[in-house]
Protein backbone atom coordinates (compact mmCIF):
# COMPACT_ATOMS: atom_id res chain seq x y z
CA UNK A 1 0.00 0.00 0.00
CA UNK A 2 1.10 3.45 -0.56
CA UNK A 3 0.12 7.05 0.45
CA UNK A 4 0.33 9.15 -2.99
CA UNK A 5 3.40 11.06 -0.86
CA UNK A 6 5.83 10.93 -3.34
CA UNK A 7 9.39 10.42 -2.23
CA UNK A 8 11.54 11.66 -4.99
CA UNK A 9 11.53 12.58 -8.60
CA UNK A 10 13.64 9.42 -10.65
CA UNK A 11 14.61 8.56 -13.94
CA UNK A 12 13.97 6.14 -17.16
CA UNK A 13 17.39 5.05 -17.92
CA UNK A 14 16.79 1.92 -20.19
CA UNK A 15 13.86 0.58 -22.01
CA UNK A 16 13.64 -2.49 -23.27
CA UNK A 17 11.35 -4.30 -25.03
CA UNK A 18 10.34 -7.97 -24.57
CA UNK A 19 7.52 -7.91 -27.33
CA UNK A 20 4.83 -8.62 -24.54
CA UNK A 21 6.21 -6.77 -21.92
CA UNK A 22 9.21 -4.01 -21.27
CA UNK A 23 11.75 -4.18 -18.90
CA UNK A 24 12.74 -0.26 -17.09
CA UNK A 25 15.91 0.59 -15.49
CA UNK A 26 15.18 3.55 -13.61
CA UNK A 27 17.13 5.88 -11.15
CA UNK A 28 16.15 6.56 -7.73
CA UNK A 29 18.57 7.01 -4.93
CA UNK A 30 16.11 7.39 -2.26
CA UNK A 31 13.91 4.76 -2.91
CA UNK A 32 16.67 2.06 -4.05
CA UNK A 33 18.43 2.46 -0.11
CA UNK A 34 17.39 -0.95 1.35
CA UNK A 35 16.12 -2.22 -1.78
CA UNK A 36 15.92 -5.95 -2.62
CA UNK A 37 14.60 -8.57 -5.23
CA UNK A 38 11.00 -8.65 -4.88
CA UNK A 39 10.21 -5.12 -3.21
CA UNK A 40 7.46 -3.59 -4.58
CA UNK A 41 8.50 0.68 -6.33
CA UNK A 42 5.23 2.78 -7.20
CA UNK A 43 5.94 4.43 -10.45
CA UNK A 44 4.02 7.25 -11.80
CA UNK A 45 1.38 5.57 -9.54
CA UNK A 46 2.20 2.18 -10.78
CA UNK A 47 2.91 -0.61 -8.42
CA UNK A 48 6.23 -2.51 -9.91
CA UNK A 49 8.54 -4.83 -8.60
CA UNK A 50 12.14 -5.02 -8.51
CA UNK A 51 13.40 -8.07 -10.31
CA UNK A 52 17.68 -6.17 -9.65
CA UNK A 53 18.94 -3.33 -7.71
CA UNK A 54 22.71 -2.18 -8.31
CA UNK A 55 23.56 1.32 -6.90
CA UNK A 56 20.67 4.38 -7.26
CA UNK A 57 19.21 1.78 -10.19
CA UNK A 58 16.31 -0.89 -10.13
CA UNK A 59 14.95 -3.15 -12.96
CA UNK A 60 11.09 -3.79 -13.38
CA UNK A 61 9.38 -5.73 -16.04
CA UNK A 62 5.62 -4.16 -17.03
CA UNK A 63 3.52 -6.81 -18.32
CA UNK A 64 1.46 -6.11 -21.23
CA UNK A 65 -1.73 -5.74 -19.33
CA UNK A 66 -0.23 -2.59 -16.95
CA UNK A 67 1.21 -1.16 -20.61
CA UNK A 68 -2.34 -0.91 -21.65
CA UNK A 69 -3.91 0.37 -18.81
CA UNK A 70 -1.56 2.53 -17.62
CA UNK A 71 0.34 5.55 -19.67
CA UNK A 72 4.02 3.77 -18.36
CA UNK A 73 4.11 2.06 -22.20
CA UNK A 74 4.81 6.11 -23.46
CA UNK A 75 7.94 6.31 -20.79
CA UNK A 76 11.59 7.02 -22.99
CA UNK A 77 15.02 6.70 -21.68
CA UNK A 78 15.61 10.34 -19.44
CA UNK A 79 11.24 10.51 -18.68
CA UNK A 80 11.55 11.85 -15.32
CA UNK A 81 9.11 9.46 -13.16
CA UNK A 82 7.47 9.80 -9.43
CA UNK A 83 8.74 7.02 -6.96
CA UNK A 84 7.42 5.80 -3.66
CA UNK A 85 7.82 2.60 -1.70
CA UNK A 86 5.47 1.37 0.09
CA UNK A 87 4.70 3.07 3.17
CA UNK A 88 5.75 1.39 6.52
CA UNK A 89 3.51 -0.24 9.34
CA UNK A 90 2.75 2.69 11.45
CA UNK A 91 3.74 5.28 9.57
CA UNK A 92 1.91 8.30 9.48
CA UNK A 93 -0.81 8.02 6.16
CA UNK A 94 -0.06 11.55 4.71
CA UNK A 95 -1.89 10.84 1.51
CA UNK A 96 -4.89 8.48 1.29
CA UNK A 97 -4.84 4.52 0.50
CA UNK A 98 -3.46 4.08 -2.51
CA UNK A 99 -2.72 0.59 -3.83
CA UNK A 100 -0.77 1.55 -7.54
CA UNK A 101 -3.23 -0.10 -9.67
CA UNK A 102 -4.33 2.24 -12.04
CA UNK A 103 -7.88 2.48 -13.01
CA UNK A 104 -6.98 4.30 -16.42
CA UNK A 105 -5.41 7.18 -18.51
CA UNK A 106 -6.36 11.22 -18.30
CA UNK A 107 -4.48 13.75 -20.44
CA UNK A 108 -3.76 16.93 -18.84
CA UNK A 109 -6.26 19.71 -20.71
CA UNK A 110 -5.18 23.02 -19.02
CA UNK A 111 -3.00 24.31 -16.82
CA UNK A 112 -3.91 28.04 -15.51
CA UNK A 113 -1.04 29.10 -13.06
CA UNK A 114 -2.00 31.77 -10.10
CA UNK A 115 0.85 33.53 -7.97
CA UNK A 116 1.37 30.42 -5.61
CA UNK A 117 -0.83 27.76 -6.70
CA UNK A 118 -1.17 26.24 -10.18
CA UNK A 119 -4.56 24.85 -11.49
CA UNK A 120 -4.35 21.42 -13.52
CA UNK A 121 -7.28 20.49 -15.74
CA UNK A 122 -7.34 16.51 -16.20
CA UNK A 123 -9.66 14.50 -18.64
CA UNK A 124 -11.58 12.07 -17.13
CA UNK A 125 -12.66 8.55 -18.62
CA UNK A 126 -16.48 7.74 -18.47
CA UNK A 127 -16.07 4.95 -16.31
CA UNK A 128 -14.47 6.55 -13.61
CA UNK A 129 -16.29 10.17 -13.42
CA UNK A 130 -19.08 8.72 -10.67
CA UNK A 131 -15.72 7.68 -8.61
CA UNK A 132 -14.84 10.98 -8.83
CA UNK A 133 -15.85 14.04 -6.47
CA UNK A 134 -15.60 17.37 -5.18
CA UNK A 135 -13.10 17.76 -2.24
CA UNK A 136 -12.18 13.86 -2.10
CA UNK A 137 -9.11 12.09 -3.33
CA UNK A 138 -7.42 11.12 -6.19
CA UNK A 139 -3.76 9.49 -7.12
CA UNK A 140 -2.46 11.32 -10.38
CA UNK A 141 0.56 9.80 -12.06
CA UNK A 142 0.77 8.59 -7.79
CA UNK A 143 0.65 11.75 -6.16
CA UNK A 144 -2.44 11.96 -3.68
CA UNK A 145 -4.06 15.09 -4.78
CA UNK A 146 -7.44 16.66 -3.63
CA UNK A 147 -10.18 17.62 -6.30
CA UNK A 148 -11.39 20.68 -6.38
CA UNK A 149 -13.79 20.46 -9.46
CA UNK A 150 -15.48 17.55 -10.85
CA UNK A 151 -17.07 17.35 -14.02
CA UNK A 152 -18.53 13.72 -16.33
CA UNK A 153 -15.20 14.79 -18.30
CA UNK A 154 -12.53 16.31 -16.33
CA UNK A 155 -11.31 17.31 -13.11
CA UNK A 156 -9.21 19.94 -11.63
CA UNK A 157 -6.34 19.79 -9.51
CA UNK A 158 -4.75 22.79 -7.52
CA UNK A 159 -1.01 22.44 -7.43
CA UNK A 160 1.30 23.75 -4.60
CA UNK A 161 4.45 24.76 -5.07
CA UNK A 162 6.52 22.19 -3.67
CA UNK A 163 4.27 19.46 -6.23
CA UNK A 164 5.27 21.29 -9.39
CA UNK A 165 8.88 21.40 -7.86
CA UNK A 166 9.02 17.76 -6.72
CA UNK A 167 6.88 15.60 -9.02
CA UNK A 168 6.05 14.92 -12.78
CA UNK A 169 2.89 17.63 -12.70
CA UNK A 170 5.36 20.19 -12.75
CA UNK A 171 6.92 18.87 -15.86
CA UNK A 172 3.87 17.92 -17.75
CA UNK A 173 2.05 19.97 -20.52
CA UNK A 174 -1.17 19.94 -22.24
CA UNK A 175 -1.35 16.46 -24.52
CA UNK A 176 0.35 14.20 -22.00
CA UNK A 177 -1.09 11.30 -20.51
CA UNK A 178 -1.10 10.70 -16.85
CA UNK A 179 -2.58 7.74 -14.48
CA UNK A 180 -5.54 7.85 -12.57
CA UNK A 181 -6.28 5.77 -9.32
CA UNK A 182 -9.83 6.33 -8.04
CA UNK A 183 -9.92 6.02 -4.46
CA UNK A 184 -10.67 2.19 -3.39
CA UNK A 185 -13.48 3.45 -0.63
CA UNK A 186 -15.85 4.47 -2.83
CA UNK A 187 -15.09 1.21 -5.04
CA UNK A 188 -16.33 -1.05 -2.27
CA UNK A 189 -19.18 1.32 -1.19
CA UNK A 190 -20.55 1.25 -5.02
CA UNK A 191 -20.39 -2.61 -4.94
CA UNK A 192 -21.88 -3.41 -1.82
CA UNK A 193 -24.76 -0.82 -2.47
CA UNK A 194 -24.91 -2.71 -5.64
CA UNK A 195 -25.62 -5.75 -4.36
CA UNK A 196 -27.82 -4.57 -1.63
CA UNK A 197 -30.07 -3.07 -4.57
CA UNK A 198 -30.04 -6.43 -6.36
CA UNK A 199 -31.15 -8.17 -2.92
CA UNK A 200 -27.98 -10.30 -3.24
CA UNK A 201 -25.96 -8.83 0.10
CA UNK A 202 -25.65 -11.03 2.13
Amino acid sequence: MFTGIVEELGEVTAVENLGDAARFRLRGPVVTQGARHGDSIAVNGVCLTVVEHEGDEFTADVMAETLKRSSLGALAVGSRVNLERPTAVGARLGGHIVQGHVDGTGTILERTPSEHWEIVKISLPADLARYVVEKGSIAVDGISLTVVEAGDEHFTVSLIPTTLELTTLGLKQPGDPVNLEVDVVAKYVERLLGDRVRGDAR
